[in-house]
């Protein structure tokens, strides 16, 4: 499932995360990436370390925490700490897939990568080209969104970051662990989850709300690894 989004940030702690990171040091993205991804990637990051790093991070991961949809797509287990990027000047990423386990910074825990997220601080206006490319078996998806949407996608997607020609693209992005591996077991969750908060705003808690509840945390309850 690819799935947009919106307002996942305020526009104050957009505005907050653009100041913080102009005021800040960027160092080269192959830093952080393996020998494949290296080969394919031109842009800078944020040091993963770096004291503002983790105060943004934590910044965006309580955002995406509290947000319904989010938790709804995702059903997160963990997060890796956010990350951040910056793309000017033709920079770009090439076609790539996410490492399918990431270690988790300042402790000995690992993370199976389900969900990608990628977090806009740019509206799409400041920029020209910098198109996140997701491919999936119904083709190619070109995404670039509002300052504060999120896109998510599955981890498994082969995708690209389009060189940057005027302007400069800045992201947060990060990885979840799903509680539930598959993605189309996440997809029907979702959906089910949705419909039964449509039918609860029209109907209340009607028999018809609660069974359909009840269907649903028993699904989840017989995927969920936890």
């Amino acid at each position: 499932m690819m799935l947009h989004i919106p307002a996942v940030l305020t526009l104050d702690e957009v505005n907050y995360l653009r100041l913080r990171l102009e005021q800040t040091d960027w160092v080269d993205g192959k830093e952080t990436v393996g020998a494949q991804g290296a080969q394919v990637k031109q842009n800078r990051q944020l040091p993963e370390h770096a004291a503002v790093s983790l105060e943004l991070g934590e910044i965006v991961r309580a955002a995406v925490k509290r947000h319904p949809t989010f938790i709804s797509a995702a059903l997160p287990l963990r997060i890796v700490p956010p990350l951040f990027n910056a793309y000017a000047g033709g920079e770009h990423y090439g076609l790539h897939v996410d490492g399918a386990i990431r270690q988790i910074p300042n402790s000995t825990m690992t993370l199976r990568t389900d969900v990608s997220s990628t977090l806009f601080l740019c509206d799409p206006d400041e920029y020209d080209g910098g198109e996140l490319e997701v491919v999936d078996s119904y083709g190619t998806h070109e995404v670039k969104l509002p300052a504060g949407d999120l896109i998510l996608y599955p981890s498994t997607s082969l995708h690209q970051v389009r060189p940057v020609t005027r302007g400069v693209r800045v992201c947060s992005f990060f990885w979840s662990q799903s509680m539930i591996r598959d993605d189309a077991r996440r997809t029907m969750l979702f959906e089910m989850d949705q419909s039964i908060q449509s039918l609860r705003m029209q109907l209340g808690d009607s028999a018809e709300v609660l069974s359909l509840t009840a269907q649903y945390h028993n699904l989840l309850r017989m995927w969920a690894e936890t």
